[in-house]
């Protein structure tokens, strides 16, 4: 059965939420009687105070998470029977990420309950839904909130999220730690950033030594290397390192952050 006429509210960002104007009605009319602001504030508040008990870092609140939770939410009241993943509906990662948010991890709980409280009660009570809420691993939530059939309907996303940076960032990152073997950093940028986009072999049309050694990832940590990579540099048989990012590709930890390729000469 589906259900055209619903409530629904997101929370705004950081520490203390501002509430947008909502829920509607199917005119586009702003209906005071179905607001769900209050119940959407003690969600993310409850997930807060739950993780402060636990000894877990507070979550911050991530907009584009918020986006990604409202669409499925939206799902769920139209099919009546919750579900992670509908037909024809794209995962939680893909969700996620075509609404920008940018990410390592991330988890989703959902739920139908009488109020906020029952719902976080629910998943307190769940080992499944309480380790998601509770992650030592997630540090971002957007929650969306819709009202339908007497109960509310909840969609809340946890997630790891990753700063947004520049491929010349990430490659300053990567050379810093690439640095330490005593290779030198250097060569065609350029280069190295097509080779990065690529899943094997090496771009053509450029004059010039090739490298002795190619290697490819991508990862939402640039605190360590590979250690593959790691492994290569501490031979001593490498003499300078080229570094090129590229954008994260989709599929096995897509949707991530950063892909960035290492050429060793």
């Amino acid at each position: 059965m589906r259900l055209p006429v619903y409530a629904c509210v997101l929370l705004a960002m950081l520490a203390v939420p501002a509430f947008a104007q909502g829920p509607f009605d199917t005119n586009g009319r702003y209906d005071a009687a179905a607001d769900m602001r209050g119940d959407a504030e003690q969600i993310f508040a409850m997930a807060n105070r739950a993780r402060r008990i636990a000894g877990a870092p507070p979550l911050q609140w991530d907009p584009a998470l918020a986006q990604a939770a409202l669409q499925h939410c939206r799902r769920m009241v139209e099919e009546g029977e919750i579900a992670h993943r509908y037909g024809g509906e794209p995962d939680l990662t893909e969700r996620a990420a075509n609404a920008g948010a940018r990410f390592g991890v991330i988890e989703e709980n959902i739920a139908i309950g009488p109020s906020a409280a029952g719902i976080h009660e629910e998943w307190m009570n769940s080992p499944g839904h309480r380790s998601n809420l509770l992650s030592p691993d997630v540090n971002g939530m957007g929650v969306a909130v819709l009202s339908a059939r007497g109960v509310l309907y909840a969609v809340a996303d946890y997630a790891q999220e990753v700063p947004a940076l520049s491929a010349a960032q990430v490659e300053a990152r990567v050379a810093n730690l690439v640095r330490v073997s005593g290779i030198t950093i250097g060569g065609n940028t350029a280069y190295a950033r097509a080779a990065c986009a690529m899943n094997s072999g090496l771009p053509s049309g450029v004059a010039g030594q090739q490298p002795r050694f190619i290697m490819r990832w991508q990862d939402p940590d640039l605190n360590t290397l590979p250690k593959d990579l790691a492994d290569r540099l501490s031979t001593g048989n490498y003499r300078m390192a080229t570094i090129g990012s590229c954008p994260a590709q989709t599929g096995a930890g897509g949707f991530s952050a950063y892909r960035v390729a290492v050429l060793l000469f």
